[in-house]
């Protein structure tokens, strides 16, 4: 064979271009269509920033090595001082610094209002870049306002808690320009049971931060250990209570934290998540106490918008992946774009992941407007749906996704591979702050509510779109009957998973009748509405404006 053989033999042909140096805002006419809808006017000009800076190719190399270079975890220093410090990439600060200076954290609880719509949109492009930085940045959003349970904590550090700026650095609150937050509530033999919690607080005095108490326990997940600061769970003499406990005392020195080891996961693998004992560490009393569990309920609302957010993301980014792919993709003689039956599993996965990204801004508008009673119902209502809804999904698209892209979908290649990177990731916000069952029984309890108005509330959302669609129409009226039940006592806990389900496709397509397309609305409504509810992925029915729905989802 001769040289020139041996080129022609490696030479690289019919391979998809990276997707690098997009406006993920500004190609997301989903996103943006949701975002207009419930921001009334409001400017964009900072969610196109972000989406420049979010799908640039400098970003994404970061991203990268951010997940090629794990977390490491020192023990102790070289002199045998216990330090119990997290090592990351320098592209891993790189990346959580952009979140913070976007204001994805505690930001929003210092503006306006629309700032939490706002964030919304900006934590699902973020999400595109690297979910597992935002980890962090969703507990600081999420405990910021819970700390008003302890007033002089909250003044003390809100500031910091939503300042632009951030510090990795490992010292006192006072010397940081900005600071993060985590959360530690499971324990070994708890899981989501955090009432079976063993970590005890003992009294020690009160002094400048209220009632300081000792600390000694573990906790089994203790994402992100780096963080400045945690509210935890412990049993005090009143019961189950929730604390402050900061990795820097206000004295400078450092608290008794022990990071035992680092979770060997799945996917995330930027962000550090560990197992910790608490020996005689000092925490605040935050609120209540005996009331631990109303506090981390209303943080873990926060925390399960946000992985109705991140997963909507994420399927923003696998869709777009395997839309772009298949655009410069050819096998038998065509584009697979082209290839019917690729048509029809695209425009699935696209339908799909609109719809995603219109509940999850709807969730996001109802935190926004927390002073509106109706909000507040919806509120109650959606966010265990969202959040069991769209991340059961999100693994089912993710693994279509890849599909669409074959074998080089399924290659890591040393961080290259994006698409295994978020199939790997997909599970996670299933799981995380109460999986699919907690979810569907967290919608029962607020149903049997007696005085909460969640049947006239889900009525009224529904409204808009009954008489647009005859399919619709029936759904709704029937589920509006079996949520009366429900409200009433009825209905059993065996088939709540089906109520949730049933509840987010009729809000996700009256959603859609709002702000998409009238073909996406009639395509959702007879694929998901009619023949007993969503099937596998790629079996549209005939009829179907294919070539409509991929050139509204397109990343171009």
């Amino acid at each position: 064979m001769t040289a020139l053989d041996a080129d022609v033999t490696h030479a690289v042909t019919n391979q998809s271009t990276p997707l690098a140096d997009v406006n993920l805002y500004a190609c997301d006419r989903a996103l943006r269509d949701a975002y207009a809808h419930h921001a009334h006017g409001a400017s964009d000009a900072a969610l196109q920033a972000l989406g420049v800076q979010a799908g640039s190719a400098a970003m994404q190399a970061h991203a990268r090595l951010a997940n090629i270079h794990r977390p490491e975890l020192h023990t102790h220093d070289r002199y045998g001082r216990r330090i119990d410090e997290v090592e990351f990439h320098p592209s891993y600060h790189t990346l959580l610094g952009g979140a913070v200076a976007a204001g994805l954290h505690g930001t929003p609880w210092a503006r306006g209002p629309g700032a939490h719509l706002e964030r919304a949109a900006g934590f699902i492009l973020y999400t595109q870049l690297e979910p597992s930085v935002l980890c962090p940045v969703s507990m600081t959003y999420a405990v910021t306002p819970a700390l008003r349970g302890n007033a002089a904590v909250f003044d003390d550090w809100f500031g910091k808690l939503a300042s632009p700026a951030y510090e990795p650095a490992l010292r006192a609150m006072p010397t940081k320009p900005g600071v993060m937050m985590g959360m530690g509530m499971t324990e070994k033999q708890g899981g989501s049971d955090v009432r079976a919690n063993t970590t005890q607080a003992r009294h020690v005095e009160d002094d400048a931060w209220g009632a300081r108490h000792e600390i000694v326990g573990h906790k089994w997940f203790f994402s992100a250990p780096m963080c400045d600061a945690f509210l935890i769970l412990a049993q005090a003499p009143a019961g189950l209570s929730c604390f402050f406990l900061p990795r820097v005392l206000p004295d400078g020195s450092r608290n008794a934290i022990r990071i035992q080891r680092l979770k060997d996961k799945l996917g995330n693998h930027a962000n550090a998540s560990s197992e910790v004992e608490f020996t005689g560490a000092s925490a605040w009393l935050v609120g209540e106490a005996g009331r631990g569990v109303a506090q981390i309920l209303e943080m873990g609302n926060l925390t399960r918008l946000d992985c109705a957010l991140g997963t909507a993301g994420l399927m923003r980014g696998a869709v777009a992946l395997a839309l772009h792919h298949t655009a410069e993709r050819r096998a038998f003689g065509k584009l697979l774009a082209e290839q019917p039956l690729m048509k029809n599993v695209l425009a699935d996965i696209a339908l799909e992941s609109e719809a995603a990204t219109a509940l999850a801004m709807r969730l996001a508008r109802a935190v926004d407007a927390e002073d509106d009673a109706f909000e507040r119902t919806m509120r109650r209502v959606l966010t265990p749906v969202a959040k069991f809804w769209i991340c059961k999904r999100g693994s089912a698209l993710a693994q279509e996704a890849m599909e669409c892209l074959g074998g080089n979908g399924y290659v890591e290649e040393h961080g290259e591979g994006v698409m295994a990177r978020i199939y790997r990731e997909m599970p996670l916000n299933s799981i995380w702050e109460g999986a699919g069952n907690i979810m569907a029984l967290d919608l029962l309890r607020a149903l049997r509510k007696r005085d909460a108005g969640t049947v006239e509330a889900l009525a009224e959302e529904l409204a808009p779109a009954r008489p647009m669609n005859a399919s619709f129409d029936a759904f709704a009226g029937a589920l509006l009957g079996r949520f009366g039940d429900a409200a009433d006592g009825g209905g059993d806990e065996a088939g709540a998973r089906r109520l949730a389900q049933d509840v987010a496709l009729a809000v996700q397509a009256s959603l859609l009748a709002r702000h998409a397309p009238d073909f996406m609305f009639d395509a959702y409504c007879r694929s998901r509405l009619d023949g007993g509810g969503p099937r596998i992925f790629g079996t549209l029915p005939s009829g179907t404006t294919f070539d409509s729905i991929i050139a509204r989802a397109m990343p171009h």
